[in-house]
């Protein structure tokens, strides 16, 4: 009888110990299916950057993910296994990130031949949006946003650092004010000739019109509005980027397959195959519906 309720117990762990495993496998092969269907309707290539607050296991710390270096590898090497003639898809749900990584991405995005369409069903802050701004279309949920991409020292905006310099004598501001002051100014420079080469891009169209194009690089880098300020569906319209509002609904679905986590889990996912090339484009949609 001993036996038989040890076999019993030594089943019952060796379940309890593999259904975790079986479960992430099954949740991974959902999400398999999930992008796999999604490029065959689209044609395209279909990748994830998709960030959500995590915490430690051990201590329930809250950690907030960003856009990371190796978020650009990850996406980079998606985009260089993409042929030519076939489009990206990029679901955005990001807070922003590192400068760096996110130029790089944009970079990858601008250079891609065939059309880039960024889909956001909630945000895409700061580094998102300049990501959504390399793309040829921007198609948002009708309660989505997106954010200035004004550069930020530490926990300061730069153009808050000119504005102080600018309101008080040179003799009254310490040498560390006027140092930060050179930095802001380097960056707010740095920041608008980047985003400029983002809207002038014009492959494989013009998508922005060139008469709109200061007036969104003044709106975006030079602090008019706080950094976590959000930028509607109407008025991102309003100032001239390519906006469509309606998500398909598959984007949806998709997210629900990324839920927040318990544990860690790659924020970057996509299928790691070249494909064959596919002739077909998606068809491009309208502008968005304004309430006025």
């Amino acid at each position: 009888m001993f036996s038989f309720f040890g076999l019993v117990l030594w089943i019952f762990l060796i379940i309890s110990s593999l259904q975790p495993l079986w479960q992430r496998r099954q949740m991974q092969y959902r999400r398999f299916r999930a992008l796999q269907e999604f490029e065959e309707n689209r044609k395209s290539r279909l990748i994830l950057l998709i960030h959500r607050q995590e915490s430690i296991s051990l201590f329930g710390i809250p950690v907030s993910r960003y856009i990371s270096i190796e978020d650009s590898e990850q996406v980079l090497r998606a985009i260089r296994l993409t042929p030519p003639d076939v489009p990206i898809d990029l679901i955005l749900h990001t807070p922003g990130g590192l400068v760096l990584a996110t130029e790089q991405i944009a970079r990858a995005l601008i250079r891609h031949p065939s059309k880039v369409t960024v889909f956001v069903p909630h945000y895409a802050m700061s580094g998102g949006t300049m990501l959504a701004l390399a793309s040829d279309e921007i198609v948002m949920d009708a309660n989505a946003v997106l954010g200035p991409v004004d550069p930020q020292l530490g926990n300061t905006a730069a153009a808050s650092i000119l504005r102080v310099v600018e309101q008080k004598p040179l003799e009254a501001i310490d040498d560390q004010t006027l140092m930060m002051a050179d930095l802001a100014s380097k960056a707010i420079k740095q920041v608008q000739r980047f985003v400029r080469t983002l809207l002038l891009d014009d492959i494989p169209k013009q998508k922005i019109d060139p008469e709109h194009i200061d007036r969104i690089i003044d709106f975006l880098t030079t602090g008019q509005i706080t950094h976590d300020c959000p930028i509607t569906v109407e008025e991102a319209s309003e100032l001239g980027l390519p906006v469509t509002v309606g998500l398909p609904k598959a984007i949806y679905k998709l997210m629900d397959l990324y839920p927040q986590p318990q544990g860690g889990r790659p924020s970057v996912q996509y299928i790691p195959l070249p494909y064959k090339p596919t002739p077909t484009l998606p068809d491009t949609t309208s502008r968005p519906l304004s309430d006025k």
